[in-house]
């Protein structure tokens, strides 16, 4: 009985570390201003939405009749709470790289607090992970956003998470319509006198984070109508199905959503593979902030992100470059110790970065976030912060920007 009981009290304790070293919260001594947390406690809610009626790219054979699903996408929505009493903390149940660990998160958050209408409604934003990927990816802004006073809104994007990763084809095409689709959804939710989120939200005021292929879509979203040569490539969905989110598309301009104001692009994928061409990019407007590492082999950086920025002529734009980073430059949460150890080599790469550690990373995305939101969505003066890098990082960033025209 006494082993028995030791090693339910080891098992336990160790259980108990290792959800704590899982912190998505810490923020560094040599963080920079913004990536404290801020003022309001949080409350963070799981719900499922549904996109009806979508074209279901997986069943739709190329020659063939176009197939009709239900798409369905778990959110994770972070927001400013009454917690009531409640001491802040909670844990997350989070699908690894390696789809068969679960790994434990360990916030701020309390699970299902009250909303605090009190200040609101709050500035809307939406999180878009990369393939794959999965809402938990960048919960470290979730949850430092929403102490702010955002309500914020992490997509699952079915068919391109971790334990449901499905034909690229798909995540080409539903990108886009997933980021439009949680932004309606949520401002609908916000409208109605009976739910949770009642007056909650400002969705006039939307912003997307966009990671990889998140902030495919959000290029997509913010004015960048992909290139007709892409149209019909070997990677696009079939039977032309990509000329909804084309250039070439009379209608494509008329489908984007006037609510985003303003985006926020790390290491979006697919310039380096010919999704867009310097006329396509000439078509965004809204103002976008780009975050990449100079050494990312996946989307590029010469000809992928930098590239986005200095063609996006028509829009106020900023390029903050991590150098000797590579594609997980900012985005990815710490490496769950449940993937660190050998076995697991292949999959911790997913998180982590050989030249910058991921919490520095973190803290210095979260920073940039919060004073770009803040500027655009808010109206606070955060030009100190857009100006320059922290002085204690400036041999290791750099800082562009470039206004429309330029």
């Amino acid at each position: 009985m006494f082993r028995l009981v030791v090693l339910v009290a080891l098992s336990f304790i160790s259980s108990f570390v290792s959800s704590q070293q899982n912190r998505i919260d810490i923020i560094g001594d040599d963080a920079p201003a913004l990536a404290q947390f801020g003022d309001y406690t949080i409350g963070v809610r799981t719900l499922e939405i549904v996109a009806e009626n979508r074209i279901d790219i997986i069943n739709t054979p190329r020659g063939g009749d176009t197939a009709y699903y239900d798409r369905k996408l778990m959110l994770e929505i972070w927001y400013p709470a009454d917690l009531q009493g409640a001491e802040p903390g909670t844990q997350y149940q989070a699908v690894t790289r390696n789809p068969e660990i679960t790994a434990t998160l360990t916030g701020r958050a309390v699970r299902d607090a009250a909303p605090l209408r009190a200040d609101g409604p709050y500035p809307l934003i939406i999180i878009s992970h990369g393939y794959p990927g999965n809402r938990l990816l960048m919960s470290h802004t979730g949850e430092n956003l929403a102490s702010k006073g955002y309500v914020v809104v992490s997509i699952d994007h079915l068919e391109s998470t971790y334990d449901d990763q499905q034909a690229f084809q798909s995540t080409l095409y539903n990108r886009p319509l997933d980021q439009r689709h949680v932004l309606s959804s949520m401002a609908y939710i916000s409208s109605q006198p009976d739910r949770i989120f009642s007056n909650m939200i400002d969705a006039d005021n939307t912003g997307i984070v966009g990671y990889s292929m998140g902030g495919y879509g959000l290029v997509n979203n913010l004015g960048g109508g992909y290139s007709e040569e892409i149209i019909d490539g070997f990677m696009a969905p079939p039977n032309r199905l990509l000329e909804e989110h084309a250039t070439s598309n009379p209608d494509y301009r008329n489908n984007l959503d006037a609510r985003i104001k303003a985006g926020f692009a790390v290491a979006p994928w697919g310039m380096n593979t010919g999704f867009w061409r310097a006329e396509d990019l000439a078509g965004i407007g809204v103002p976008t902030f780009y975050l990449a590492g100079d050494q990312d082999n996946v989307a590029g950086y010469e000809d992928g992100p930098r590239a986005i920025f200095e063609n996006a002529v028509n829009s106020d734009r900023y390029l903050l470059t991590l150098h000797e980073a590579g594609h997980n430059a900012g985005a990815p949460i710490p490496l769950p110790i449940e993937l660190d150890n050998e076995e697991n080599e292949e999959f911790a790469g997913h998180y982590t970065d050989e030249n910058w550690d991921s919490v520095v990373m973190n803290n210095i995305m979260d920073h940039y976030v919060t004073a770009w939101f803040d500027f655009h969505l808010k109206g606070v003066n955060r030009e100190e912060y857009l100006s320059s890098v922290p002085a204690n990082y400036e041999e290791r960033l750099s800082l562009e920007h470039l206004t429309i025209g330029q």
